[in-house]
């Protein structure tokens, strides 16, 4: 880590340190049928409202992966449902990249991260920065330095001939943070000129790639650099398909709103979903603020990426400091890793959650199960948490009983944890259809998890702990389902749309029997393809397309689901789907 990039760090910790404390801890919990304890702030959650389903929007990160893509391992990824990795080569050599004349490095790693992000499931969001070489060190250039723009040019020229050498779409972050200097050490205006040349570049080359930005250090705001750069795009017609910014702290889901108060006043559109691409200062990386971030992200309907304090080699490794791994490459998860991997195991459907000033959750109901994943602010003391209209739940309430299941999410000081740790597994009887679930909370850095199910059944067991994996190969690849199984059927229904594109939900359902892998297929009417796809792999061929199970959610029991979902350009369509188990 070199100094300049090491001092704008520590600035932000400072900020962080005075703006937003962490917060959210518990100790016990009782659950009770009658009205709720006294509570220094309470939380509701009612399963009868609400609608969609999880897409996971806030599993994304900063770096993570090693240069060469090939750790951590599958299922630290998996297991959470990743979404988005953000990168470019920062730090490699450093100085490094174009402006060093060590660019092939920095794009190698670039290049096998990618493809990694991509055989994931994931999408892949491209530092066009971290590749030119302004990654906070004192470089010797800008593009359009006395008016020549020559240079930036063939830089542009090179890049994009080996994105589309690689044959997979990328998302194109034209310039991090370019209202500080550290990142941007030149005018505005300069700065300006940049952004419509390389937006012309990058449209022309790849008309159905996406463009990112301004992804500044800063949140939307009513005046100043935010709504500088909105006027300039909109005068040029250069606006970004998906308008970003960093969140470090902050709060989705006020940016959100004074987002579409800035961009709406000027009359320009925002049809796809905000992407905070940086979100949680140093000192809110922790299970508490962890949860607290992705409720604030569902909540907001804004993508996310979670920021990433590490320097050197640690940047491009240990999944944006969610793991730690020792030298004999074995790695093991962080508290907060624990946090993701809960959000990821929630499906069906998600619920409505009434916050409070500190405390926010994530909740869903499936077939079976309701999860709500808590997260908090900055204070302790007790929150209860209202659980109503059990009864519109699928398979947990029986005879107005259910059973509350609730785990502790610890920090342990940043270091690895081998797992949540089971406070409460009590059979309630509820009153109107509901409970309450009052959560003491102590430890200001853990957080709490709370699922229902159904009362004569017993608590699901526990996955293995993914601690101390062994590094694999870099040729190694994620076994394949079993081959046994029985009847699925699948639906596609339409979410969401927008001028040009639409995003989907398919629901692969298990027949009489469990099935022990799926392929669900359908053929476009019209020309439609598909952008991104999570929760599967996909194939296509001309219009056809199929898609089987990830190694996650190829299992599935007699008369349940799982879902999948995507992003795809062209006129909304639901096609008819088949499903087969092998």
């Amino acid at each position: 880590m070199n100094i300049g990039f090491s001092r704008w760090h520590r600035r932000r910790r400072s900020l962080a340190a005075l703006l937003s404390a962490a917060a959210l801890v518990a100790a016990s919990v009782v659950a009770t049928a009658g009205p709720a304890q006294a509570a220094d702030e309470s939380i509701a959650v009612n399963f009868s409202a609400g609608s969609g389903s999880p897409t996971y929007r806030a599993s994304g990160w900063i770096y993570g992966m090693t240069e060469n893509g090939a750790n951590p391992p599958d299922h630290f990824f998996t297991d959470v449902k990743y979404r988005f990795m953000r990168a470019g080569g920062a730090q490699l050599d450093g100085p490094g990249g174009w402006v060093s004349g060590k660019y092939d490095r920095r794009w190698n790693a670039t290049r096998a991260q990618l493809l990694r992000t991509r055989s994931l499931g994931g999408e892949f969001v491209l530092l066009v920065h971290d590749l030119w070489g302004a990654d906070g060190y004192a470089i010797s250039r800008f593009p359009g330095d006395n008016g020549n723009w020559t240079d930036y040019d063939n830089f542009l020229t090179r890049l994009i001939d080996d994105v589309r050498a690689t044959g997979v779409p990328v998302q194109w972050d034209l310039w991090n943070e370019p209202n500080i200097t550290l990142f941007w050490n030149r005018t505005q205006s300069q700065y300006f000129e940049m952004w419509k040349r390389a937006y012309q570049r990058i449209r022309a080359a790849f008309p159905s790639q996406l463009i990112v930005g301004p992804s500044c250090a800063c949140v939307p705001s009513t005046g100043g650099w935010w709504t500088q750069y909105l006027d300039y795009v909109k005068a040029n017609n250069v606006v970004p398909d998906i308008v970003s910014w960093h969140s470090l702290p902050g709060d989705p889901v006020a940016n959100v709103a004074t987002a579409n108060t800035s961009l709406d006043s000027r009359g320009i559109a925002h049809p796809r979903p905000y992407q905070i691409n940086e979100y949680g200062a140093s000192n809110e990386q922790n299970p508490a603020d962890g949860a607290w971030y992705i409720a604030r992200l569902e909540r907001a309907g804004a993508d996310g990426l979670r920021a990433n304090w590490a320097g050197g080699s640690n940047l491009h490794n240990d999944l944006a400091n969610l793991l730690t791994h020792n030298s004999a490459g074995q790695y093991s998860p962080k508290g907060e890793w624990w946090v993701y991997r809960f959000y990821g195991s929630q499906t069906g459907q998600i619920a409505s959650v009434t916050p409070s000033s500190n405390y926010d959750a994530f909740a869903t109901k499936a077939s079976g199960n309701a999860k709500i994943l808590v997260g908090g602010g900055r204070t302790t003391g007790n929150v209860a948490v209202n659980l109503q209209r059990l009864d519109t739940t699928s398979g947990v309430v029986q005879n107005n009983q259910v059973r509350v299941l609730v785990e502790r999410v610890p920090y342990n000081g940043g270091g690895a944890v081998t797992g949540p740790v089971t406070v409460q597994n009590t059979v309630v009887t509820l009153s109107n259809n509901g409970t309450t679930v009052n959560l003491p909370h102590t430890a200001v850095d853990d957080t709490f998890t709370i699922t229902l199910l159904p009362p004569d059944g017993s608590s699901p067991s526990p996955s293995p702990s993914p601690s101390s994996s062994p590094s694999p190969s870099p040729s190694s690849s994620p076994s394949p389902s079993p081959s046994v199984g029985g009847a699925c059927s699948a639906t596609i229904k339409t979410v969401n749309s927008w001028g040009g594109g639409f995003q989907s939900e398919v629901t692969v359902q298990a027949g009489s029997s469990a099935v022990n892998g799926w392929t669900v297929k359908w053929t476009w009417p019209g020309g439609q393809t598909i952008s991104s796809l999570w929760n599967g792999r996909q194939s296509v061929s001309g219009s056809s397309v199929t898609v089987t199970n990830e190694s996650y959610n190829g299992s599935i029991a007699a008369g349940g689901s799982t879902t999948f979902g995507f992003t795809a350009n062209g006129t909304a369509a639901t096609p008819t789907a088949t499903c087969t188990s092998p």
